[in-house]
């Protein structure tokens, strides 16, 4: 399967993503792939250097003639979302990515691809390794833990970069120049409850919200996906208002930067009410499944009754106030920018409910360009949670990354990017967290911009990466170094 993609072009680049893709590289388990970026550098005998956090910086001198140009920072994250649908056996811990060529787009069977941002290091790797590229000074900077806290970003040194100009390669749309972007802040908010045995006279069902769109819940979070973990919710609400149900166990979601795409429950209903229950439950089912079957038209929800009993269920007073609690916690957009048209100012995405055995927790992610707008946000959901008796813990915070309309090297590349397109590029902010903010503080004086190929899907099993794409970017990316600026 990997064959298909390491013949395509530009055909460096793709190997190098192919051998990415065959090291597993889950965020907070990136010791493999951080020992593959360090043996890269080393092997091409470049300067090699891996700080106390992880983070791998590689550094190439400038190429002949091109000595006298404004050194450059290229950076890209080696972690991946690992997302998988539920009927897909893989083991991200141990098994590479499976890759297949479809049409002009390059997918994985069943599970997340990792072009986000395996397509960006795999282009930084091809430039490293090359001997007829011309480039100013280049500092290759691989960072560990973007996808769940941007941590290497968060830890980097400061003075380990030399760099006046950043080329983040962790965008995915290749019109688009990225100036700006949103911070986000991690919500946790966890408690107990009473459990009691489940009554004798009642059956167990388990019901499946799954085949979700889902997706990148910054990026995609404005595109009305359903939340499978909202729409659990609803469905329990309306349940439980009309028959005796006791909740035993719900799970759903799983990663805070993506779109929860499923989640499973096992309730009780008593013997007496199972016919008309299964009746109601059809009906809500397919009210749902009409309101999303645009944004989400795989969209199954369904309900099949169990042969053995549960461990316990939930009291009926702490069943209420949770099923409240998650009823009230807000998804999605919050604020739209008064300032930039069609921009998602800030947002929270309910990623992932756990309850069971007397213990329940529920995680967010809260983003807004305005850290004041995100923590007022984030204050609002802990007050919900707290009402409840809930603990509600902040984490991860970082911050967003403001425009620098002024910006040299986004001027340069956007009038590169007319030249070679003849049309106009996208120069914008995204809603998307970028490690460009974090790196900033470090570096203030860095002149930074964010671009890439177009990917589709991402941080979700539906990600793809369009083949001509990548070659587009490929060719600017070639151009674009070529045009740094002489340093001053």
């Amino acid at each position: 399967m990997s064959q298909e993609v390491r013949a395509l072009l530009p055909n460096k680049l793709w190997n190098n993503f192919a051998d990415l893709n065959a090291v597993p590289r889950p965020s907070k388990k990136e010791e493999r792939v951080i020992a593959f970026a360090k043996a890269f550098g080393e092997n091409l005998g470049l300067e090699t250097i891996v700080d106390e956090i992880g983070n791998v910086v590689i550094k190439k001198p400038a190429t002949a003639g091109m000595e006298n140009r404004t050194p450059i920072v290229m950076q890209s994250h080696l972690d991946m979302v690992h997302q998988k649908n539920a009927d897909t056996k893989f083991d991200f811990i141990t098994e590479g990515i499976r890759m297949v060529v479809d049409g002009d787009w390059v997918k994985a069977e069943g599970t997340t691809l990792g072009a986000d941002n395996g397509i960006g290091v795999a282009t930084i790797m091809a430039i490293l390794q090359s001997d007829d590229i011309a480039h100013p000074a280049i500092e290759a900077l691989f960072t560990i833990d973007e996808e769940t806290g941007m941590t290497g970003a968060q830890e980097l040194r400061e003075g380990m970069l030399n760099g006046k100009i950043l080329l983040n390669l962790d965008t995915e749309d290749d019109r688009e120049l990225t100036i700006g972007c949103a911070g986000g802040i991690d919500v946790t908010a966890t408690g107990m409850y009473p459990k009691e045995e489940q009554d004798k006279n009642t059956h167990v069902f388990k019901i499946t919200v799954n085949g979700l769109t889902g997706g990148h819940s910054g990026m995609d979070i404005h595109l009305g996906r359903g939340n499978a973990n909202k729409l659990m919710n609803r469905i329990l609400y309306c349940c439980t208002q009309d028959f005796d149900c006791r909740i035993s166990s719900i799970q759903g979601g799983s990663l805070r930067n993506a779109i929860p795409r499923e989640s499973f429950a096992e309730i009780t209903v008593p013997e007496k009410d199972e016919a008309e229950f299964e009746k109601f439950f059809n009906a809500i089912a397919d009210t749902i499944r009409t309101e999303h079957k645009s944004t989400d038209p795989s969209l199954n929800i369904s309900i099949k009754k169990q042969s053995q009993g549960v461990n316990s269920v939930i009291n009926r007073e702490d069943q209420m106030e949770l099923i409240a609690a998650i009823y009230g916690t807000p998804n999605g957009i919050y604020r739209m920018s008064p300032d930039i048209p069609e921009l998602v100012q800030t947002s929270n995405n309910l990623a992932k409910i756990e309850i069971a055995n007397g213990k329940y927790s529920a995680q967010c992610l809260t983003r807004s360009a305005v850290d004041s707008e995100k923590m007022d946000l984030a204050y609002g959901i802990e007050a919900i949670w707290k009402i409840i008796g809930g603990k509600v813990e902040f984490d991860g915070s970082y911050p967003g990354w403001a425009p620098n309309p002024s910006s040299e090297v986004v001027e340069m590349m956007a009038d590169l990017y007319r030249e070679m397109y003849q049309e106009e590029p996208l120069v914008m902010a995204c809603h998307a967290g970028l490690e460009c903010g974090i790196i900033g503080e470090h570096y203030p004086e860095l002149d930074m911009v964010s671009f890439g190929p177009n990917i589709r899907g991402a941080h979700s099993p539906d990600e793809t990466a369009q083949i001509s794409s990548v070659q587009k970017f490929w060719d600017f990316t070639l151009e674009t170094l070529k045009r740094i600026p002489v340093q001053s």
